[in-house]
């Protein structure tokens, strides 16, 4: 049976300390580096979807070489609907 020693807490909060400024330390230098390319992987990413979506509003099926074209690119958008009269009001003194 192992007894604890003031010896061996003062050893242990030592290597605790001496982890959390190693893992500070290389978090200053790396983590820059790894946001950086993360964020131009999700650009990337992002345009690349672009890219296939503005692809695939005219589309050819295979077995009937049929258009279909894709209405959300269109320039005229759909009318909102016109509900009830605008009213200006005045305020009152």
């Amino acid at each position: 049976m192992q007894e604890a020693s003031f010896s061996g807490f003062i050893r242990t909060l030592f290597y605790i300390m001496a982890f959390y400024y190693i893992f500070k330390f290389l978090a200053k230098l790396f983590l820059p580096l790894i946001v950086k390319k993360v964020v131009q992987k999700a650009g990337e990413n992002f345009q690349q979807q672009q890219q296939n979506a503005q692809g695939n509003s005219w589309q050819k099926t295979p077995n009937n070489d049929e258009v279909i074209y894709n209405a959300t690119d269109t320039k005229n958008p759909r009318e909102t609907k016109k509900v009830g009269d605008y009213v200006d009001y005045e305020e009152i003194d």
